[in-house]
């Protein structure tokens, strides 16, 4: 022991003299993790001609999904139809690795309608890190990044636990849930990230040196089941869509119907409920060792026991984990109970009577920021070409944060070349709410994304994302010429069917009263347009083409938006109005260095918080909490004098 003290410390001194060289590399831009949000970060400035460089505590962790074994579900799917339209990946990937595919929502308005699908966990992992380590300009690098490196509050370059550094002129940070990583079940603790992988342990501090505000949140995930262990014939098995939709406006229909794998449904039960409050002591969520704040919108089986006493059950699904594995996925228990616990309540559940746990559930606790400390570019505000997205900045999901990480990569490439950023506003897309939600309002734990956030769902939906937004993403430079002159010939011929339709007339002979009486119709006393009968509720497009024999062939992707159209067009006018109206606040645009106390009549707290957030827009400064409508109409005020002077 002695010996090797010695040999290590003559190896210390002989190379601090010898001052032995460390890896010294540039790129234009370096991403920090590759989960959902640095995958889409990276291939984003990689795909605009950046030669850039994503750093991963384990190439192994790529796109990994270490909670649920999905993509997509309610408000989610719009976030992957989004980030698909503007160039992203997350769509063309899970098209190339569900095992079941779903359209939620079917029975109520297409506003709320949501693709979910089930992934291969593995496949879905491998795929992805084949399309990076096959991306030009793309540079795949397994290093803990621990520290960023800064000259005059912009970013330079990040430097490794290894010493080595990495110059850049812009670096995104998507790390995750890794920074300082902690997994929790009763009173094992673990300092690992998410599946026993290495955490982060070292960038945090060298962030809180650089004056970036850190919060502490916690997330958490089931158990695995061991299939074979499953007593299938006690649950309700829950099938896949007879016609799947893929996630990808690129991919083809006819290449995603292919046989699905079911999932299956089932009940937590009195029992479960009183072991678990039985031992609630020994959770370390109530017994004081979680402090981290976690999410309200996905609690775990103790806090919905504790928080809906009345409920005597809670669905549980049980998911398979792939094609290659018998992991089967408990969603709806996440927990952080003791192994014996855990092992305990499972077994009171119908089909779990003798299930064998392949891992236990835990809880994990990390390091987020306070996302008020970006722009709507997803650039922090005191450090110029320093860029965030997914759970670090605060989110949940793998889909909010593929989301933010696209955002993130494109308005970093964007500074670098010299273009406009890509800003989306909550009238433009899901991903718009979910960004200006960030960075605007008082998050205090992980912020998920759901429809009821978004005021301007009916416009926002998931079937009309590429009508939304291919252009942006054709402009930013991820979109091709050819698909975007495909989403302008689709946008017309919507148009042109729309206007024929809203021509054609109906009269009140019989032919047309039997059609009507088929379909549970009221008959017509007077001639209609076709565009009239669209508009009943128990009528479509499709169910009236025998009233319309010259009706043309179109594409399915034509029609539906032209049935939506019609059927809801007095929703939508109403709701483009409201656009209008919230357009002219967002209009109003505030300068960064812009001085609040000079503004007399605003209340103290409006002045603070204004001059903390420094919102971008006076509509972005109305959403701020502590900033009332008559703090608004002051600033509006003071506005119009300020540039009547000027």
């Amino acid at each position: 022991m002695i010996w090797q003290m010695r040999y290590l410390q003559n190896f210390v001194w002989e190379n601090e003299e010898k001052k032995m060289p460390f890896v010294e590399e540039t790129y234009d831009v370096c991403v920090v993790g590759a989960g959902h949000a640095g995958c889409e970060a990276a291939l984003a400035c990689a795909r605009l001609g950046l030669e850039t460089i994503v750093f991963t505590v384990s190439i192994e962790s790529i796109a990994m999904m270490p909670c649920n074994p999905n993509i997509g579900g309610s408000s989610k799917g719009h976030l992957v139809r989004e980030v698909d339209a503007l160039g992203g990946e997350m769509g063309i990937n899970i098209d190339k690795t569900f095992i079941q595919s779903k359209m939620l929502n079917r029975s109520k308005g297409p506003a709320v309608h949501s693709l979910r699908a089930q992934a291969d966990k593995m496949n879905y992992t491998i795929e992805m890190r084949k399309t990076l380590q096959n991306q030009e300009h793309l540079t795949i690098r397994q290093a803990e990044v621990s520290e960023i490196i800064t000259e005059e509050n912009r970013i330079t370059g990040v430097k490794t636990y290894s010493g080595a550094v990495y110059h850049c002129k812009a670096a995104v940070l998507c790390t995750g849930v890794y920074l300082k990583a902690k997994c929790l079940y009763g009173d094992v603790v673990n300092y690992t990230g998410p599946n026993g992988l290495q955490a982060a342990n070292h960038l945090t501090d060298s962030l809180k040196e650089h004056g970036i505000e850190m919060y502490r949140f916690k997330t958490g995930t089931p158990a695995r089941i061991d299939k074979r262990t499953i007593d299938f014939s006690k649950m309700q098995e829950q099938f896949g869509d007879e016609r799947v939709v893929p996630f990808s406006f690129t991919t083809d229909p006819e290449e995603v119907q292919i046989p699905q794998v079911s999932c299956w449904l089932t009940y937590t039960n009195e029992k479960t409920h009183e072991i678990i409050r039985q031992n609630l002591d020994r959770s370390p969520l109530y017994s004081g060792v979680i402090h981290a704040t976690g999410p309200r919108y996905c609690p775990s089986i103790e806090d919905k026991v504790v928080k809906f006493p009345d409920k005597d059950r809670h669905q549980l699904f049980i998911e398979p984990e792939g094609l290659s594995t018998n992991e089967m996925y408990v969603a709806g228990m996440s927990s952080s109970l003791p192994e014996d616990v855990q092992y305990e309540m499972y077994r009171t559940v119908p089909g779990l009577e003798h299930a064998k746990i392949v891992r236990n559930a835990y809880a994990i606790e990390y390091d987020c920021i306070n996302p008020n400390q970006l722009y709507p570019t997803l650039e922090f505000k005191n450090i110029q070409g320093l860029f965030s997205g997914g759970q670090f900045n605060g989110s949940s999901g793998y889909e909010e944060a593929a989301a933010q990480g696209l955002v993130a990569g494109i308005n970093a490439a964007m500074k670098l070349l010299g273009k406009k950023p890509l800003l989306l506003d909550r009238s433009e897309a899901y991903i718009g709410v979910l960004i200006d939600d960030l960075v605007t309002k008082e998050n205090r734990e992980p912020y998920r994304m759901m429809t009821s956030r978004a005021e301007y769902r009916l416009l926002l939906r998931q079937d009309n994302a590429d009508l939304r937004l291919t252009k942006k993403g054709y402009e930013v430079g991820l979109i091709s010429k050819e698909r975007y002159d495909q989403v302008v010939k689709k946008e017309q011929m919507i148009g042109a069917e729309i206007a024929r339709i809203s021509q054609i007339t109906v009269g009140a002979g019989s032919r047309v009263q039997k059609v009507l009486e088929k379909y549970g119709s009221m008959p017509l006393s007077t001639g209609t347009t076709l565009a009239e009968l669209i508009r009943r509720p128990e009528l479509n497009y499709d169910l009236l083409a025998e009233l319309d024999p010259d009706r043309p062939k179109l594409p399915d992707e034509v029609t539906e938006q032209v049935n939506i159209l019609i059927k809801y067009e007095g929703y939508i006018k109403r709701q483009i109005k409201q656009v209008e109206n919230f357009k002219k606040l967002e209009n109003k645009r505030l300068d960064a260095d812009f001085d609040y106390d000079k503004v007399s009549g605003l209340r103290i707290e409006a002045r603070q918080k204004l001059n903390q957030y420094r919102p971008v827009s006076i509509g972005q400064a109305s959403r701020i909490s502590g900033v009332s409508p008559a703090d608004i109409s002051v600033l509006l005020v003071y506005l119009e004098q300020f540039y009547q002077k000027k």
